[in-house]
């Protein structure tokens, strides 16, 4: 690690409010959430996928489940690692994951469709006809022309996959799902049970409401660019992420060698806090480019440079990822398939054990700050709440105290008065961020007993032989085990996973990631 980060080495126990927390930016493809299930997804293909036999309703009964105690004490056996042939057919069986439900009550109500009203006059009964049928026609050429230009994610019959992302068309299907639930289209009265509270749809809109009066000012305002930003990375122009202490615009420079072609960065912008002095100002974004510019990993995003504008402010430049971010990514699709969320899920274990081995901890791991390649490689970004907890030199790990972070995923020992390691705290946000990958939802809003129900129904039902009904709905009991296991609500090394020790589970060795992924591209 790199001697300039000796200035994180103690760190300050701050004592914000959750809500207020998510002052980390938000990714470069703009405002997040996760939808209702009601939402159409991106369309994903599946080989032979008319082949596929339908349900039976002769299923044999299931035996009796054993404890998540011996559950667990399985979870590391030296079980040989299947073929490729072999884990693709595991893949194949195990394609249903979040199709068993094992009778738990948590799934969502299917959403309902509203009568409609008109003040037309009535056709005749073959106008009504001849209409209905060329609307027919004209959805049923829009969706085949749609899934043939666009497909998020494909299985190819050797059982790899690849991913094909477009931020562009997600930001419109993002438009059309805000507009249609300010207009008040999808709002069904019957339709607001306990579960939906948990979905990000209605916070990605408060956020969207209350940033409204930013807004205007951003577009307007924008670095005031000195000679050395223009030279040497282009004009900022499009907003493309925005947080509560800065935005991220995308920087277009004229190749050198083609001068038809453009090099894309993005820069972030950072504002000065309420109250900051210049000499704090500066030492937190100095402090946060010396932890960022020193990694150097496929699963880190790459931090080139750290400018000031005209104005004095400071400016971050990155790589740019088109892909957008996780967060938008899991809104616009609903949730995602089995493989897909695996392939994220492992590239996001490679990038934490990174950070671990280098001696940083994130402290701000959530969907938002995951971004994806066009081809789906994942790379991690904001290191604004970043930390040293070891220096090059030293053997043992710092422990830290504070709150930081964003609710959901904030450890429930951050609200304890007691020091703990930060490398446990990131490990926890990993295992919501998988959940809400596979479900489109969060398991709780504050991991904090007595303060929230869902967190307290999941300390009852762990501690049960049924288990926590969201977590159960993943059909691979090697899943189920590694994930009871990052979200154990007991930080210590012997209870708690460390991301080392996940990687090293039977489920994350069975994975197999994209080309993208193990190509850094």
């Amino acid at each position: 690690m790199n001697s300039q980060t000796s200035t994180l080495t103690h760190r300050p126990p701050p004592t914000p409010s959750p809500s207020d927390s998510t002052s980390t930016l938000h990714s470069q493809d703009g405002k997040p959430g996760f939808p209702q299930p009601s939402i159409p997804e991106e369309p994903v293909v599946l080989p032979n996928a008319s082949q596929v036999p339908g349900p039976t309703h002769n299923a044999p009964v299931a035996a009796k489940k054993p404890t998540i105690t011996n559950r667990l004490t399985r979870m590391f056996s030296q079980a040989k690692v299947p073929s490729q042939s072999e884990a693709s057919n595991g893949r194949e069986s195990g394609a249903s994951d979040t199709d068993s439900n094992k009778g738990s009550s948590w799934t969502p109500n299917p959403p309902s469709r509203q009568q409609s009203y008109t003040d037309k006059q009535p056709q005749s009964a073959a106008e009504s006809e001849r209409r209905l049928s060329t609307t027919n026609v004209k959805k049923e050429t829009k969706d085949t022309d749609h899934a043939q230009a666009h497909k998020r994610f494909e299985i190819s019959p050797d059982g790899t996959h690849q991913h094909t992302l477009k931020s562009a068309k997600r930001q419109e299907k993002l438009s059309d799902m805000l507009r249609d639930m300010l207009g008040g289209k999808k709002r069904d009265d019957h339709s607001q049970d306990e579960h939906q509270q948990l979905s990000l749809m209605s916070t990605w809109v408060d956020q969207l409401r209350n940033e409204r009066e930013k807004l205007a000012s951003d577009k307007k305002g924008g670095p005031n660019a000195t000679a050395t930003l223009v030279q040497k990375y282009g004009k900022c122009q499009e907003i493309v992420g925005r947080g509560a202490f800065g935005i991220v615009r995308i920087s277009h420079k004229t190749d050198p060698k083609d001068s038809k072609a453009e090099q894309l960065y993005a820069v972030k912008e950072f504002r000065r806090r309420p109250q900051e002095s210049p000499k704090k100002y500066q030492k937190r974004l100095t402090s946060e480019f010396c932890i960022s510019s020193s990694l150097r990993h496929p699963n880190v995003i790459h931090t080139l440079d750290l400018l000031q504008d005209a104005k004095g402010d400071y400016c971050e430049v990155m790589e740019f990822c088109a892909g957008g971010d996780l967060y938008t990514l899991v809104l616009a699709a609903g949730k995602l398939e089995v493989q897909e969320a695996d392939c994220y899920f492992k590239q996001l274990m490679c990038g934490v054990e990174y950070l671990h081995e280098m001696g940083v901890a994130h402290r701000d791991l959530k969907p938002e700050n995951l971004l994806l390649t066009t081809h789906g490689s994942l790379k991690i970004t904001d290191f604004g709440n970043g930390e040293c907890f070891r220096m090059a030199w030293e053997k043992e790990a710092h422990m830290t105290a504070g709150l930081c972070g964003s609710a959901p995923y904030i450890a429930p020992e951050e609200y304890t008065d007691k020091e703990f390691d930060p490398r446990a705290v990131d490990v926890w946000a990993t295992g919501v961020i998988y959940m809400a990958m596979r479900t489109g939802r969060h398991l709780w809003r504050v991991a904090k007993r007595d303060e929230d129900e869902f967190f307290d129904r999941y300390v009852e039902g762990r501690r049960g032989d049924d288990g926590y009904g969201p977590i159960e709905t993943l059909h691979r009991r090697r899943c189920r085990n590694v994930i009871y296991s990052i979200l154990d609500p007991d930080p210590g090394p012997t209870r708690r996973l460390t991301a080392s020790k996940v990687l090293k589970s039977e489920w994350l060795r069975e994975i197999q990631l994209c080309k993208a992924a193990l190509e850094g591209f």
